[in-house]
């Protein structure tokens, strides 16, 4: 069911090493251990003084850390098991099932990075990215996946707005803004497998990266992985398998001028465990205007779709995306 990294990267994997002293991609035996904030929602349904101490809360872990965790996040837990099942099932399909009879009827389905030249290019990972726009194309045999996918989806994006509008209540952002602009339809949900890797100290299961979105809703595993960079070095998160995690993206740091942070990320590839994660993207239309309702603002207006087609030309080019320095004033 593995894709065929080892015979697709061959060259690669035999005569490349991770010579580059980028500590982006260096590999350590040893990582600090580090665990989130973990912030319990159902505070903000209690007194006003408590749901003001969550919301301080939720504002400083975005402002120090860009990721926390949330539990009494309002995802009942059989809708977290039944799309867990249904993506390990997807992804335990035969290699040439999922990539050339294309099972789900959508064409996200991607491993490796086929443009690779290095090793420093390569993610040991296979992923199935959903627009949600496409979730009713899911048909046929895999029509329990496309019911658990929008069961998550539907309790995910509204977990995902109640933290925005919270973040952005001191913002200068309107009001109205995620309720116009980010439907149920603008968002993105990307099943993510990292299979057993036998070049684990060399190879990464994803490159390190920011999220281009406003908040984005991770569900993972307890086999660990997830690394942050965090002044100056990597640091390992631990799992806590009561909690979801929330990051925040590319789009609330420039509403933010900066003041929350969206913080690059990486995967560590293992050696013989499988990890599974899903991430659920919290995005708007691709004519939505990004900017800063504070003065003066360090980024100039742009839209969501600028920012994709920037990216994707980036990646096509260099491997990596630029992001939103490259919208600095």
């Amino acid at each position: 069911m593995d894709p065929p990294f080892e015979e697709k990267y061959k060259s690669l994997l035999t005569n490349g090493t991770l010579l580059s002293k980028d500590k982006d991609y260096v590999i350590m035996s040893d990582y600090e251990e580090h665990e989130l904030p973990i912030i319990d929602l159902h505070r903000l349904t209690l007194s006003f003084s408590e749901r003001e101490q969550c919301v301080k809360e939720i504002r400083q872990a975005a402002r120090e850390w860009g990721f926390f965790q949330v539990v009494n996040h309002g995802i009942p837990q059989e809708i977290l098991e039944g799309i867990q099942l249904e993506q390990r099932k997807a992804f335990h399909h035969p290699f040439s099932k999922k990539a050339e009879e294309n099972i789900l009827n959508l064409p996200g389905y991607t491993w490796g990075n086929p443009a690779a030249t290095c090793l420093r290019q390569l993610s040991w990972l296979e992923v199935f990215h959903i627009p949600l726009t496409d979730i009713s194309k899911i048909s046929g045999e895999y029509k329990i996946l496309r019911e658990s996918i929008e069961a998550y989806t539907g309790t995910a994006e509204k977990l995902a707005k109640d933290l925005s509008e919270i973040l952005a209540e001191n913002l200068g952002v309107s009001s109205t803004f995620f309720q116009e602009n980010c439907l149920p339809e603008t968002s993105y949900l990307r099943m993510n497998r990292y299979p057993p890797c036998p070049f684990s100290s060399e190879v990464l299961g994803a490159l390190p990266h920011t999220d281009s979105c406003f908040v984005n809703v991770l569900n993972q595993d307890q086999i660990g992985g997830l690394q942050l960079w965090m002044n100056g070095k990597w640091i390992s998160v631990k799992p806590n398998p009561k909690a979801l995690i929330i990051n925040i993206g590319d789009l609330f740091q420039v509403a933010s001028n900066d003041v929350y942070k969206s913080i690059r990320h990486r995967v560590l590839a293992s050696k013989q465990a499988e990890r599974f994660s899903l991430a659920y993207l919290y995005c708007p239309r691709k004519d939505a205007v990004i900017e800063s309702g504070m003065k003066p603002s360090m980024y100039r207006k742009f839209t969501f779709g600028e920012l994709t087609e920037q990216n994707a030309r980036d990646v096509k080019e260099t491997g990596n995306k630029g992001g939103i320095p490259r919208f600095l004033v």
